[in-house]
């Protein structure tokens, strides 16, 4: 993972900073690392220092609670997060043990949803994608790679129906198809 210096100490500001670091200071390392591979994208395409640190802030804080909750020291409650060695205040505490051996237990499946800067990135890069295919096809508009990116991935559309529409034959898309991907990898790359 390559970030600059300026960019690490930004990272690690905001994680100390954070009020669930107190007495969570052995998980320094987890914190950092899983903050910088959620953000590595969102660092490279961001250039106002405000904006980035405010992604980051929030980035930082959805890894710390997700190193938390796989190390075992959070759990979610009614009321948002809490560590594990607190009780709630609206259960009391029994003193008697419970019977959990005629418990049958269920599993269901749940859906995860897609965090903040998850969705940000898969717009970003998205916009990006789309601006580099305008690019190309304005470089050379005889080749349609406009038209074929929207037939293909806006519209879903096959190969064949594609050259039935252009009025090309089915290799002949098959080969702009892969001319066009291989030049918007050129595009990000140069970036």
């Amino acid at each position: 993972m390559e970030l600059a210096q300026d960019k690490i100490d930004l990272i690690e500001k905001i994680i100390k900073s954070d009020r669930k670091f107190a007495n969570n200071e052995d998980l320094y390392d987890d914190f950092f690392n899983e903050t910088c591979k959620r953000s590595l994208l969102i660092v490279k395409t961001v250039t106002s220092d405000e904006t980035l640190e405010a992604y980051l802030r929030k980035i930082a804080t959805t890894s710390i609670l997700n190193v938390l909750k796989n190390e075992g020291r959070l759990r979610r409650t009614k009321s948002g997060y809490m560590s594990t060695n607190e009780v709630p205040l609206e259960s009391p505490v029994s003193t008697t043990v419970p019977d959990y051996s005629k418990v049958e237990i269920r599993y269901e499946n749940i859906n995860i949803q897609e965090t903040p800067e998850d969705i940000v990135l898969k717009k970003d890069i998205l916009q990006n994608i789309v601006n580099a295919v305008c690019k190309i096809d304005e470089e050379a508009p005889e080749k349609n790679y406009y038209k074929l990116y929207y037939l293909r991935y806006e519209k879903g559309m096959t190969q064949n129906e594609i050259a039935g529409e252009l009025n090309l034959s089915q290799s002949e898309v098959s080969k702009r198809l892969f001319k066009l991907l291989d030049k918007v990898k050129q595009a990000f790359n140069q970036d």
